[in-house]
């Protein structure tokens, strides 16, 4: 009884140093990854600079379009979960008898909340980037393709599928961007009325 006791403890010890550094480097790796939330804009210029090396990668090579290709239909699966909203309006028709979002003035008002949040879209997106990288030092995936038609059939299916999803936009009455909406406005309309009845 204490021996197969025993032996599970030192089963357990044998692995116990390989994963405790594993999960050391991988909490270290959560708290930086934690750190970088608020810094939206520097998130996204990181991934910009993780492009262009990729790009410059494949351009020098002249090869691996095939992982570029997967690369654009992977990200475009991306775009469509961070444009859309958490709660499908044309799936929920059953909950509230109608659409989710408000169509109206009068409606209450009911925040954007994406499917894939912006955090994760960026997230997602590096991550895709990076493998991606790393997979052109592999001579295995560069399939030879004629490029062009790979190019040409991504973009066909890139205006489709934003022309599908504009005009989900347009049926169900939702932008995915908050761009020019004041922020505050009623707390400083307060505050200003506060403070003019204070000088009264």
């Amino acid at each position: 009884m204490d021996g197969s006791g025993g032996g599970g403890d030192g089963g357990g010890s044998i692995a116990t140093p390989v994963q405790k550094r594993a999960h050391e480097a991988w909490r270290i790796y959560k708290y930086y990854l934690d750190k970088t939330t608020p810094h939206s804009t520097y998130r996204w210029i990181g991934t910009l600079v993780v492009f262009l090396i990729y790009s410059l990668r494949v351009f020098s090579i002249h090869g691996f379009y095939i992982i570029s290709y997967a690369l654009g239909i992977y990200l475009l699966n991306l775009l469509i979960g961070f444009l859309s909203p958490l709660v499908d309006p044309e799936l929920d028709l059953s909950s509230d008898g109608g659409a989710s979002l408000p169509t109206r003035g009068s409606d209450e008002f009911k925040p954007f909340i994406r499917r894939l949040p912006e955090f994760k879209f960026w997230y997602s997106m590096t991550k895709a980037f990076c493998i991606a990288f790393l997979m052109t030092f592999f001579s295995v995936f560069d399939v030879p393709v004629f490029w062009p038609i790979l190019l040409c059939y991504w973009v066909v299916l890139f205006f489709l599928t934003m022309r599908r999803q504009i005009s989900h936009m347009i049926k169900h009455k939702y932008i995915p961007f908050s761009i020019g909406k004041q922020k505050y406005s009623g707390r400083r309309s307060s505050a200003s009325s506060g403070g003019a009845s204070r000088a009264d």
